[in-house]
């Protein structure tokens, strides 16, 4: 569209897009998704605003395909075409993601966080010392791995002088929380103007109010449907029809006006729109096989349908989408076939058999194949969507029966890891009827429970789970334990909003099926058999067992599936009161995760890990855990509740951010059938008010998680919180209740951990002497065990306890020496409560100053200790996910408010730092 006609009635749109590039333009970048329906005027927005970027910005543009969305990072390649040149720039192993997800590589499936983090660096590397636009239209029709890395980048722009448009019809999940700018219809003086100049010859009175009625300010509804109508229906002499919907009617009127063309013309546009890379050679090689030749694209071009330059391209998407959907279903198969002819099977294999595909109506075995071998490689690139789309059509094509129900057992294992479980479902269902081998029909069963569970959540899915891995016993023992641990990890997970019986029905069965697994030396089985003892008879009857596990795990280099379910080691440690292990082992399964890219893996694993640098103290380190789990969740959509984000708000004392996550945690722990939630929440709270003196408040969080105590994890850590806000409410037999019931889960770990906790619970509920003693005991054996947040717990309460006694000078120097180890872990509810302690026996604290501690972001201040750590620029985006050179900036601002020259400077500067207030309110 020529920049000197005027958008009619889009002067707000056009405003905040270019006010988009003027920001990119002085540095700072962004992201703005433009939604609207078909027609509405979308890509006329983005003509204008590139047209009017054009100078010192650089512009990369693609239109996303529909054809596409099957061909995993399809879009992404597209989009990264020319920035691929600066690839080098980036760190090794984000250059060999995006390399393997490009086919440019041969390995493994490349992180998907990587491929993102990768796509974030081109972009900073093409924007160079000016700006850069980057556009997609059409972005409703991304491959989803391609969506999500673009939304992943799109989320960590900051000061790299990026402009990232997105136009889609409806704002799909990946880009959820983007900002908007959503394109209505225009207003009626507009629409009757744009009709006017769309009809010179006029239009009757009647037939243009009912255009622009149905129409909606539609404005290529309003330029298109007229064409369409015949002499007498401008007139008015024929009422119009409102049955079909908007896009179809205009997508209708567009093939009409196509149909003076020559039928050969009318076949290139179709060749055309069946290839979706735009490649002019392509085309020009594909219409030699189908006889076609340039007097076709001249009629094409003239009819102004068609533009052929560097790219092919329509001039509206609608014009693809109209054009491909009227033809024939012969004539689609005639243009794939030509296409597949013309398509290189070394370069580009994927898309040549998704055209032979497209061009197979009868069962193919050799088509099939070829299609097989395509979803190999798109698992290999990380594309679990994309391998279920060529299983799926390959299924179709098998001419045998017995290697079609192969194709579609595999297709639905691949619709499962893609997160599409219905689809998972609807593939078993179909491979019915056909002959199955016994293995064929155990792997279905597990499938089927599988997928189930994943949709329903409900008390069936562990025993279906069991009873699939009985199944597959004599047939696949790997894979069967693997099921047996899931149908476990099912039970455990549902736990109170489960059958009350089912964790002891499934933990015997697997007793029952693997009495060799207690000789084994493999972590998997020993784990699985440590798990179920745990479960069915108590820590006693199952430590030595859990023991060699977690040994297996941290020595030996675990195979694909100990690495998925080296988390249960984890939990195991937490279970056992055993916090070196609980770190060890998350740490060992995060190295291990990373170093091979299983992304699935990752988020428990760092879930973990984040348990365990809460325990010792390191809530910083916690927080930016917790950033890396919200990154991979961007990227790959992992449902992983926030429990690591409630935790930190309940131990810093914020009231409305704890409030906030508990309220999030609790319902969706009800709609996924987990009690596992509902018991981190309980903890949480309890937590939460015993740090800010709110015990009757803690006492109701904690009584909900007493009966539960045998599920250990968060519920048997609630019953120390329970035990402190009732002896603090004067609730003396529920107070001794929940201390009888933390002993018999702590006794049988004997760690110091679990002697500690005992011990010093059991120190609130005693008097005189044996009270001191007791909690002088819990601190030894918290000091002992390193873990400085129970120490300054115990010595809180110890001196509290003091000051009842009038024993200030005692109870001063406890509450002290409390303080300052709990606020400088940030736990700042309990710290405040230590100073409301000191100030009532008649000291005053001098309290830490927060200073430009205050002033510091959260991005800053992860910035700063990682710098002071030694992390390079580029090492610190990595981590934390942004640019380079959002990390230059940030510490550039970090150095101006804390008044330092450099790095050198940091860890002075960041250790006078006070911590932040908390939210006590």
């Amino acid at each position: 569209m020529s920049q000197a006609v005027p958008l009619r009635g889009r002067h707000r749109e056009l405003a905040e897009l270019d006010a988009l590039v003027y920001r990119a333009r002085a540095g700072h970048s962004g992201a703005l998704v433009v939604a609207g329906e078909a027609g509405v005027g979308k890509t006329a927005l983005l003509d204008r605003m590139a047209a009017r970027a054009a100078a010192n910005v650089r512009i990369e543009r693609i239109g996303a395909s529909e054809s596409e969305m099957e061909l995993a990072y399809a879009g992404l390649h597209q989009l990264c075409g020319q920035m691929m040149s600066f690839a080098g720039c980036l760190p090794d192993p984000q250059r060999e993601a995006i390399e393997a997800a490009f086919g440019l590589r041969q390995g493994s499936a490349p992180s998907p966080f990587l491929v993102g983090l990768a796509l974030l660096g081109l972009l900073t590397e093409a924007a160079g010392d000016r700006a850069l636009l980057c556009v997609v239209d059409d972005a409703q029709w991304l491959d989803e791995a391609s969506a999500r890395a673009v939304a992943f980048a799109a989320r960590r722009l900051d000061v790299e002088g990026i402009a990232v448009v997105l136009a889609m019809r409806t704002v799909g999940e990946a880009f959820a929380g983007l900002p908007q700018l959503v394109v209505a219809g225009l207003g009626h003086d507009d629409a009757c103007e744009l009709l006017r100049l769309a009809t010179p010859g006029g239009l009757d009175r009647r037939v243009r109010d009912q255009l622009i009625a149905e129409a909606h300010g539609n404005p290529l509804a309003l330029r298109e449907l007229p064409r369409a109508l015949s002499p007498a229906e401008i007139a008015g002499g024929f009422a119009l029809t409102g049955s079909m919907p908007l896009e179809s009617r205009i997508e209708q009127s567009l093939v009409a006006q196509l149909e003076p063309l020559p039928e050969s013309a009318r076949l290139l546009l179709l060749l055309a729109a069946a290839d979706p890379t735009g490649d002019p050679g392509l085309l020009w090689r594909a219409s030699a096989v189908l006889g076609l030749g340039s007097g076709d694209v001249d009629a094409a071009t003239d009819a102004g349908a068609l533009a052929v330059g560097a790219r092919v391209g329509f001039r509206h998407p609608l014009v693809r989408s109209a054009v491909y959907r009227a033809a024939s279903p012969e004539d689609r198969r005639r243009v794939h076939a030509a296409l597949a002819d013309v398509t290189s099977a070394d370069h580009d294999p994927d898309r040549r058999a998704w055209h032979r595909a497209s061009a197979t109506l009868r069962p193919d075995e050799e088509v099939a194949a070829d299609l097989e071998r395509s979803a190999v490689r798109a698992r290999t690139r990380g594309g679990a969507a994309a391998a279920g789309a060529f299983l799926e059509r390959a299924a179709e094509l098998t001419p045998e029966p017995v290697r079609r129900g192969q194709r579609l057992i595999a297709a639905a294992e691949a619709k499962h890891d893609a997160a599409a479980p219905a689809a998972a479902l609807r593939l078993l269902d179909a491979a019915r009827g056909l002959p199955l081998t016994a293995l064929q029909e155990a792997l279905i069963a597990r499938l089927r429970a599988r997928a189930g569970y994943a949709l329903r959540r409900d008390r069936d899915g562990a025993q279906l789970l069991l009873a699939a891995a009985q199944g597959l016993e004599k047939l696949d023992p790997v894979l069967a334990r693997d099921t047996y641990i899931e149908a476990l990890a099912a039970a455990i997970y549902r736990g109170r909003l489960g059958d009350a019986e089912q964790v002891a029905t499934v933990s015997n069965a697997i007793l029952a099926a693997t009495p060799a697994a207690e000789e084994s030396d493999r972590a998997r089985d020993l784990i699985l058999r440590g798990q179920a003892l745990l479960a069915a008879k108590g820590q006693e009857a199952a430590m030595a067992t859990l023991r060699r596990a977690q040994r297996a795990f941290l020595e030996e280099v675990p195979d694909a599936l100990e690495l998925h379910w080296m988390w249960f080691a984890s939990r195991a440690a937490q279970d056992l009161w055993d916090p070196h292990g609980l770190r060890a082992l998350a740490q060992r399964q995060v190295e291990l995760a990373r170093a091979e890219g299983v992304v699935t893996v990752l988020p428990i694993a760092l879930s973990l890990l984040m348990l365990a640098q809460t325990v010792d103290g390191e809530l910083d380190a916690a927080e930016a855990t917790c950033d890396e789990i919200d990154a991979i969740k961007d990227v790959t959509g992992n449902p992983l509740p926030q429990y690591g984000r409630l935790f930190l708000a309940a131990y810093r004392g914020q009231v409305a951010e704890t409030e906030r996550w508990a309220e999030r945690i609790r319902s969706d722990a009800y709609a996924r059938g987990e009690g596992f939630g509902l018991s981190a929440v309980n903890f949480a709270e309890a937590v939460l008010y015993n740090g800010l003196g709110r015990f009757a408040e803690a006492v109701d969080a904690g009584r909900r998680e007493l009966p539960y105590a045998h599920e250990l994890s968060h519920a048997m850590r609630t019953l120390l919180e329970l035990v402190e806000a009732a002896a603090h409410t004067g609730e003396r037999a529920l107070a001794e209740q929940a201390l009888e019931r933390l002993a018999s889960v702590t006794r049988p770990a004997g760690t110091g951990y679990a002697l500690g906790v005992v011990t010093m619970a059991e120190a609130q509920l005693r008097e005189g002497d044996e009270a001191e003693t007791l909690f002088l005991d819990a601190i030894r054996h918290f000091e002992q065990e390193r873990i400085p947040i129970m120490v300054g717990r115990c010595r809180l309460l110890y001196g509290e306890a003091l000051s009842r006694l009038h024993r200030h000078t005692e109870a001063r120097e406890q509450l002290r020496t409390a303080y300052e180890l709990l606020s400088g872990c940030g736990l700042n509810g309990f710290a405040d409560r230590a100073a409301r302690g000191l100030s009532a026996s008649g000291e005053t604290l001098r309290t830490r100053t927060h200073g430009s501690a205050a002033r510091l972001t959260d991005q800053e201040l992860n910035v700063a200790r990682l710098a002071r750590e030694g992390l390079t620029n580029r090492d610190i985006g990595t981590r934390l996910f942004i640019s380079a050179r959002t990390a230059e900036y940030h510490l550039r601002k970090v150095f101006m408010k804390l008044g330092i020259r450099g790095r050198a400077e940091l860890k002075t500067a960041l250790a006078e730092l006070g911590h932040a207030v908390s939210d006590a309110g």
